[in-house]
C-alpha cells in the first residue's frame, strides 16, 4: 500500500502528517532529533486567521489550541532606545492572532499522530531518484527506504530541496542573539515591566531588542544586529551585547544583561523571494524548505502548517495509488503556494528593512498602523 514519507517533524510536517491520518492515508515522518524534547523549540508563536488557524481546524485540534492560548499575549509596546513608548496595543481577548508557544503546539500536534508515526534520530544523508518518481533515502544510520510519495519538510538546510532546485539561502544581513530569562517577575522585574503580558519591539537604526513573554514567567530575548553573520560567530556573546546596547535605556539592556540560558547566534537567511520550481516527479516542498522567510511579517510557522493541511488535502483528493495522481497533488499545491509564499517573503524583507532603518521606530509603526 502507498504511503507518503515526510522528511522533517516541524509543524509543517507534523501537520501534513495530522491531517493525512485524519483521512486514513498511511504516513511516515523522519527527523534528525534524537527525540521530541531534543532542543528548545524556539519562543511565542502568533497564530494567524487565514493559514495557522485554518491548518488547526482542518487538523481537528482548534479547540485544543484555543485551550493553550497565552492569556495577554497579544499586547505589544513598540519603543526606541531610551525606552519612549511609540505604540501601545492592549490585549482585549478578541484579536485576531493569538499567541501559543512553539514547543506546546508542537507537541500537540505530536500527541494527535498515530503512535510510530515519527521516526527519531534519522539523519537524511542521501536522497537519489530510482525510478517512476519514486526516491531512494539514505539515512545516517545506514537504513535505506524508497518513497513513493517524497515531501521534503526539513527548514533552511533542506536535503531534499535539490531535488528540485538549485536554490539556497543567503544571508540577509541581519542577525539574531537569542537568550532566555526565567522566573522574571521575581528576578528579573525591570525586564518583566518593559516587556509586559506580550510582546516588546524596542528598535534604532541598524539593532532592535525584540522580546516575548512567554508561559510559566519566561521572556524570550531576540537581540537584532544588522552586522556581517561572522559578527556572530564569537565566543562572548553577552560581551557583545553589552557593547551593541551600552548607551540604550537601562530597563532594554537588562533584557540583554542579565540571560538565565547561554546566547545562541541566528543569522536569517531567506530564499529567494517567488523560490519555485519545475514540477518534478514524486516530490515536492514545503515550510523553509520551499520558501525560507525572514520572520518580520510573522508568517514562517504559519505558512508551512498551511502548506501541511492544503497538500494534504490534495493527496487526499487525488489519491496517492500512481504517480500521475501524486504529481497532479503535487501541481495542485504548488500552484497555490508558490504566489502566496512570495506575498509573505516580499512583505517580511521589507520589513525587514524598514524595521531597523535610521528614523526607526517610525517605519514600522507605519506599517502597523496601515495593516490595522
Amino acid at each position: 500500500m502507498s504511503s507518503v514519507t515526510v522528511i522533517g517533524a516541524g509543524l509543517g510536517g507534523l501537520t501534513l502528517a495530522r491531517v493525512l491520518q485524519r483521512h486514513g492515508v498511511r504516513v511516515a515522518a523522519y527527523d534528525l532529533d534524537a527525540g521530541p524534547e531534543a532542543r528548545l523549540q524556539g519562543g511565542m508563536l502568533d497564530m494567524h486567521e487565514e493559514s495557522g488557524q485554518a491548518a488547526l481546524r482542518a487538523a481537528g485540534l482548534y479547540d485544543a489550541f484555543r485551550e493553550h492560548v497565552l492569556p495577554g499575549g497579544e499586547a505589544l509596546r513598540v519603543v526606541d532606545r531610551d525606552g519612549r513608548a511609540h505604540l501601545v496595543e492592549e490585549d482585549d481577548g478578541h484579536g485576531g492572532r493569538p499567541e501559543i508557544a512553539r514547543e506546546v503546539l508542537r507537541r500537540l500536534l505530536l500527541s494527535s499522530l498515530a503512535p510510530g508515526t515519527v521516526r527519531w534520530g534519522r539523519k537524511l544523508v542521501g536522497v537519489r531518484p530510482v525510478r517512476g518518481g519514486w526516491h531512494e533515502l539514505t539515512f545516517a544510520d545506514g537504513e535505506v527506504v524508497v518513497s513513493t510519495v517524497l515531501v521534503g519538510a526539513d527548514g533552511a538546510w533542506s536535503r531534499v530541496r535539490p531535488l528540485v532546485s538549485g536554490a539556497v539561502p543567503s544571508y540577509s544581513g541581519t542577525a539574531l542573539v537569542t537568550t532566555r530569562l526565567h522566573d522574571v517577575d521575581r528576578a528579573h522585574p525591570a525586564a518583566a515591566a518593559v516587556v509586559g503580558g506580550g510582546s516588546l519591539m524596542a528598535l534604532s537604526a541598524g539593532k532592535g531588542i525584540l522580546a516575548h513573554r512567554e508561559p510559566d514567567a519566561t521572556i524570550e530575548v531576540y537581540a537584532a544586529l544588522r552586522t556581517a553573520e561572522a559578527a556572530v560567530r564569537v565566543d562572548d556573546l553577552r560581551g557583545l551585547l553589552l557593547t551593541e546596547f551600552a548607551d540604550w535605556a537601562p530597563e532594554l539592556r537588562a533584557l540583554v544583561a542579565g540571560s538565565d540560558d547561554e546566547y545562541v547566534p541566528r543569522p536569517i537567511s531567506m530564499l529567494p523571494t517567488g523560490h519555485s520550481w519545475p514540477r518534478s516527479p514524486g516530490v515536492t516542498l514545503i515550510g523553509d524548505a520551499a520558501h525560507l522567510m525572514s520572520p518580520f511579517a510573522g508568517e514562517g510557522a504559519n505558512l508551512a502548517m498551511q502548506d501541511g493541511a492544503e497538500l494534504a488535502s490534495a493527496l487526499v483528493a487525488y489519491g496517492i495509488g500512481s504517480p500521475e495522481a501524486v504529481d497532479a497533488a503535487f501541481a495542485e499545491y504548488e500552484t497555490a503556494m508558490v504566489p502566496r509564499a512570495a506575498a509573505a517573503a516580499g512583505e517580511s524583507a521589507a520589513n525587514l528593512e524598514i524595521a531597523f532603518r535610521a528614523d526607526a521606530p517610525a517605519g514600522l509603526i507605519e506599517v502597523m498602523t496601515s495593516h490595522a
